[in-house]
């Protein structure tokens, strides 16, 4: 192949959440042509699109990186997983499929900080254009978007039992959360299309897979960006035993994820100084905020025997299990199209706090931890995390080897506020359980379990059980004080033509799930890159 079959406008590093919108949005310029590069394979798995199907892709190698954190202080030496996608749509192709922005505050927030341009007013027009509402179009929401939003397709007595207690213990019922206010409880809404995931590669990637001038490589494993001076020049990939090297005219964009995107510029000789000596890697720019600043959601599941048969004993009786596939097949219902959780409640810690400080995920069946095989009782599981942990962490590089997973330090409970939010999430939790609503179905609290009752008892239980609840971020963040690694327009500061666009970016945690925010960050660094380097926005 010449060097010419290896020059493009445009590379993006990483086809996950954020990269297959980048590379519809780029590559609507027929005049740009945009290489596309994935370390995972094609979204070939049937159990991809079955929205269930995460416990299928989750801890499987095919398609999760199946990072592990450090032994974590916080979690009393624990190490955890980290699932993180490794196939076209990244995460977006296994994850809970749950739809949530946040509140309006996060990003009015991220402005306060000095990211003009990042507010929530400003960032809405975003949301709405990725979005094809199952509902409808209006003030807050859009339609013909890319990625479908969909309302649950299972409904469960336990599950408006649950929403019933909530309301009892003053969290108003609510029917979406993604407008100003997202305050209270009620079903989750999915990233769903007619009962099927709607990943960004379904949902951005396969419409525009036929462009001329859109190139996807997979199984593709970035081992370092390439610079002349300080200008990020090209990308170097191995596929099948063969190092390729493809050249940027124009931009290199790393979406690698909030993981990956440190580490392949730590590999690259950007990032802590210190770090990158101690390696032998060659300093293309010190810039010590690259890895840190990690964040994470720390959910702790508490869990309930139930005195009414719940999805545990339907999955574990082998004719119910044959009937909840018949009913999926034939109409695209049931326990099969239903997301990681099916009720969310937000709801504060203080009645003084201005927005809610921690979330519930409810789920009418329960399981040693996430992805692990159903109990053999009937019971159902209370999630519940601290929306804006003030804890950091960091991730950074063991060897200058792309191969070699990057050592990731969350710290988890390192702040007393966190603790103690933590913990009155819990008693919350409980308070919820212990209501009129939930009566007839609560026999036995199994986590923490009623043994469990001060604040230190809580507090070590939370440590003992706590994980991820799969929203690391902030490792890349923007800014411009001396830890931020990218200005307001993503680019990368102190190099140039290189941007970073994905939940790295993100200053400080949204207060929810992380996927749509990811998604609009890149459908607004769409519109920036096109505009910073003479294209013609979409």
């Amino acid at each position: 192949m010449s060097d010419a079959q290896h020059t493009y406008d445009y590379i993006i590093i990483g086809a996950g959440s954020a990269g297959c919108v980048l590379a519809n949005r780029l590559s609507a310029n027929p005049a740009a042509s945009v290489l596309l590069i994935e370390a995972g394979g094609r979204d070939w798995y049937p159990w991809i699109h079955i929205p269930v199907g995460y416990f299928k892709t989750l801890h499987n190698p095919r398609y999760d990186w199946c990072y592990k954190t450090e032994p974590d202080p916080g979690l009393n030496g624990r190490s955890i997983d980290w699932p993180r996608g490794k196939v076209l749509g990244g995460s977006s192709a296994i994850n809970g499929l749950l739809y949530v922005r946040g509140q309006p505050q996060d990003y009015d927030h991220w402005r306060q900080l000095g990211n003009a341009g990042w507010t929530w007013d400003e960032v809405l027009p975003y949301f709405m254009r990725a979005e094809d509402q199952e509902r409808g179009a209006d003030a807050y929401h859009g339609v013909g978007g890319p990625l479908s939003v969909s309302n649950m397709r299972v409904r469960r007595e336990v599950c408006d039992a649950f929403i019933e207690a909530a309301a009892e213990c003053g969290i108003p019922a609510r029917d979406d959360f993604n407008r100003d206010d997202h305050e209270g409880v009620g079903y989750f809404q999915l990233t769903a299309r007619k009962g099927f995931r709607c990943s960004t590669a379904v949902g951005y990637l396969k419409p525009v897979r036929r462009r001329s001038n859109l190139s996807v490589v997979t199984k593709a494993h970035v081992e370092r960006i390439r610079f002349d001076s300080r200008r990020a020049t090209s990308a170097v990939y191995r596929r099948s035993g063969t190092r390729i090297e493809a050249r940027a005219r124009r931009e290199i964009i790393l979406s690698a994820g909030a993981i990956g995107s440190p580490q392949i510029l730590q590999i690259s000789g950007v990032g802590p100084g210190e770090l990158l000596q101690r390696l032998d890697i060659p300093v293309v720019h010190a810039l010590p905020g690259v890895g840190a600043n990690l964040q994470d959601h720390l959910q702790i599941r508490s869990v309930y025997k139930c005195r009414r048969p719940t999805l545990n004993d339907e999955v574990n009786n082998p004719l119910r299990k044959m009937l909840i596939g018949l009913e999926y097949i034939l109409l695209r219902t049931g326990p099969m199209s239903m997301g990681a959780s099916q009720v969310a409640a937000f709801a504060k810690t203080d009645p003084m706090l201005e927005t809610p400080d921690i979330q519930f995920h409810f789920q009418p069946l329960s399981a040693d931890k996430p992805g692990a095989g159903l109990h053999r009782f009937s019971a159902f599981t209370s999630s519940v995390c601290q929306l804006r942990p003030e804890s950091r962490g960091y991730i950074e590089i063991r060897s200058p080897d792309a191969g070699a997973a990057p050592a990731i330090h969350p710290n988890y409970l390192s702040s007393l506020t966190d603790q103690n939010v933590t913990v009155a999430g819990m008693k919350l939790s409980r308070r919820i359980c212990a209501s009129r609503a939930m009566a007839p179905f609560v026999s036995e609290e199994v986590l923490p379990g009623s043994d469990v009752q001060s604040d230190e008892a809580l507090l070590e239980c939370a440590r003992n059980i706590g994980q991820t609840i799969y929203h690391p971020v902030g490792t890349c963040k923007m800014g411009s004080d001396e830890r931020a690694v990218v200005d307001e327009r993503l680019r990368v500061h102190g190099v140039e033509g290189l941007r970073v666009v994905d939940a790295s970016i993100m200053p400080t945690i949204t207060s929810g799930n992380t996927n749509a925010p990811t998604i609009m960050i890149a459908e607004k660094a769409a519109d920036m890159i096109l505009d910073d380097t003479g294209g013609v926005s979409a």
